[in-house]
């Protein structure tokens, strides 16, 4: 039996360009990027003309783009540094009820601490209000930090219009990209973002590496302490095998976008077309109209989610949920819960199918034949 993975949204198989080029230069290129000699100097011109290609791919300088360790150090670093960088002009911080807990655990943290944070409620397409970031704003808000596309239905924020009515304030804008990037068209000076956080296993990219882009007039305290890499911005000797992996899968990413975008939107349409054709009662949960076009969240009435991820992985197929599955329990997926409300019967029964590198069209006709048949039998 062939397996299916459809759970890209939790990480991404490498590329096989990808590979070839960390293979090549973990093979040539061993210097320490810091030293001046010519081993040194064959890293650090991989880590620079990695900084230049994504800057340029969101519309960035080179010099604004900070290595980290992934999509969580990345957020971690943006919201840590802006909060602690400029306390003396407010202790508020704006944000989302259904953030990625490397934002959420984050403001939590920093509430323990003195901050000051407002969860925006979103509605039930998962999106929240610019109206609301408006009458959240005070005078002492320091930092709007709002994901640019969910991870678990794949809805896509207003960032543009909140970047544009946040320009007359002091207060800092980041987003967390880590799902949309690679997929989404973005240009961070048209949106008026101040810092945005990436990571390269979403887009077909290495674990353990990611980038954070923070505007050059923003401060930003550092997190890490040793050397002085990064402009002194994040200690640490650069991991420039997995840098060039990055830019091999950004290169990549920009160049397919597109593409991928109609084919996956495609998949989309074939799934839920089956599954109708198949009388299957289900209902998409997020937004019909701005969505992540590799994402697709279903409800499925009358089935549990457990009993669902189980028969899928027998059937040979990988999704998941909106939930954490741990030691047989189930805890309800935050998005679901600020979307429907904690007695919803979504809460229990929604399942994430997310494309991505390797999926065909026929791979994704079997997927919705086998949920039909799935949930047919759990529903008798």
């Amino acid at each position: 039996m062939d397996r299916i993975y459809v759970d890209h949204a939790a990480t991404s198989p490498m590329h096989p360009k990808v590979i070839d080029k960390m293979m090549e230069v973990m093979n040539s290129e061993f210097g320490n990027p810091s030293s001046i000699h010519s081993f040194g100097r064959g890293a650090r011109h991989i880590i620079d003309e990695a900084r230049a290609v994504i800057a340029k791919s969101i519309g960035a300088e080179a010099n604004e783009v900070i290595f980290t360790s992934g999509g969580t150090e990345a957020d971690n670093h943006a919201i840590f540094g802006v909060a602690h960088s400029y306390k003396q002009n407010g202790k508020h911080i704006i944000t989302t009820q259904i953030e990625h807990h490397a934002v959420l655990h984050t403001c939590q943290q920093l509430e323990k601490d003195g901050f000051e944070v407002t969860y925006l409620p979103v509605d039930q397409e998962g999106r929240v209000s610019v109206e609301d970031v408006k009458k959240a704003l005070r005078e002492d808000t320091i930092l709007v930090t709002i994901m640019y596309g969910n991870n678990e239905v794949g809805t896509i924020q207003p960032i543009e219009e909140i970047g544009k009515m946040l320009a007359g304030h002091s207060a800092k804008f980041h987003t967390d990209a880590v799902q949309a990037f690679g997929l989404e068209n973005i240009n961070v000076r048209n949106c008026g973002i101040d810092l945005m956080s990436v990571s390269a296993h979403k887009i077909n990219g290495p674990k353990g590496i990611g980038f954070l882009y923070v505007n050059k007039d923003v401060k930003l305290s550092s997190r890490l302490f040793g050397g002085e890499q990064e402009r002194k911005r994040r200690a640490g000797t650069e991991n420039v095998p997995s840098i060039a992996g990055l830019l091999e899968a950004v290169r990549i990413a920009q160049q397919e976008m597109e593409n991928k975008a109609k084919q996956y939107n495609e998949f989309k349409s074939v799934f839920t077309k089956i599954l109708s054709e198949n009388e299957v009662e289900f209902f998409q949960n997020g937004s019909l109209d701005y969505s992540l076009p590799h994402v697709l969240n279903l409800s499925f009435p009358g089935t549990n989610v457990e009993a669902m991820l189980v028969n899928l992985d027998i059937a040979g197929i990988a999704a998941s949920s909106g939930s954490a599955c741990t030691a047989g329990s189930i805890d309800p997926s935050h998005v679901l819960v600020a979307m429907y409300g904690k007695a919803d019967d979504r809460i229990q029964n929604s399942i994430r199918f997310s494309f991505g590198l390797f999926n065909t069209l026929e791979q994704i006709e079997r997927v919705a034949e086998e949920t039909s048949k799935i949930v047919k039998r759990l529903t008798k």
